[in-house]
This record gives C-alpha cells, structure tokens and sequence, in this order.
C-alpha cells in the first residue's frame, strides 16, 4: 500500500497517537459526558490529524501553515477538556499527566513544523 506524504510525517504519527489517548481517556469519562465532553475532546483530537493530512499534500506552504494553525488551534481546545476533566473530578491531575505530556510533545513538533514553512 502506497504511502501519502502526510503519513511518513513525525508530527502525523504523534498526532495518530494522541488521537488514540484520547479516545481511551474519553472512555473514562462518566456515562453523562458521554454526548458532551467525550465527544468534544474526541472531535478536537481527530480534527488535529486531519488538518494535518488536509494542509500537507499539493498545498503551498502558506496554505499548509493555515492547516497546521488549525490543528494547533484543536490541540488547545484538548488542553481546555483536559482542564474540564480535571476541575469536574473526572480523572485527578496526575492521571491526565501522561496524556498532557503526549500532546505538549505534538503542540512543540506542531510549531517548529508550521515555523519552518514560513
């Protein structure tokens, strides 16, 4: 199966691997976040690895950075549920510490990947 240029991206598998953090963090959430908060946090982590596989193929680099400010944009909105999470007593803070880690570590890669097309 042929590769797309997106998918041989770092930032794209560490994108694909937060995806999966959250959907397992989402899971823990209490049945009544279930069409509220889970489904905000799962569509804000998702729209992360889209915008990247949107912005990275056959777009110009200003065009490329606007998708990559999207997905920054959805993987702030991860860090406000993480903080919902948290202020609701839903998952204590040092349960989320890993899963805050993981997306620091995609927010960084994010930002020198959007720095570098400018």
């Amino acid at each position: 199966m042929e590769e797309y240029k997106f998918q041989k991206l770092q930032v794209y598998q560490l994108a694909l691997k937060y995806v999966r953090s959250v959907y397992t963090l989402s899971e823990t959430l209490p049945q009544r976040e279930r069409f509220n908060l889970s489904s905000q946090i799962e569509r804000a982590a998702t729209s992360i690895v889209l915008n990247i596989a949107e912005g990275s193929t056959g777009q110009s680099n200003p065009e490329q950075n606007r998708f990559l400010g999207l997905a920054l944009r959805s993987y702030l909105e991860t860090v406000a549920c993480f903080d919902i999470i948290e202020l609701g007593g839903y998952v204590p803070a040092e349960g989320l510490a890993s899963i805050r880690a993981e997306g620091h570590e995609l927010f960084i890669k994010l930002s020198a990947l959007r720095k570098s097309l400018r």
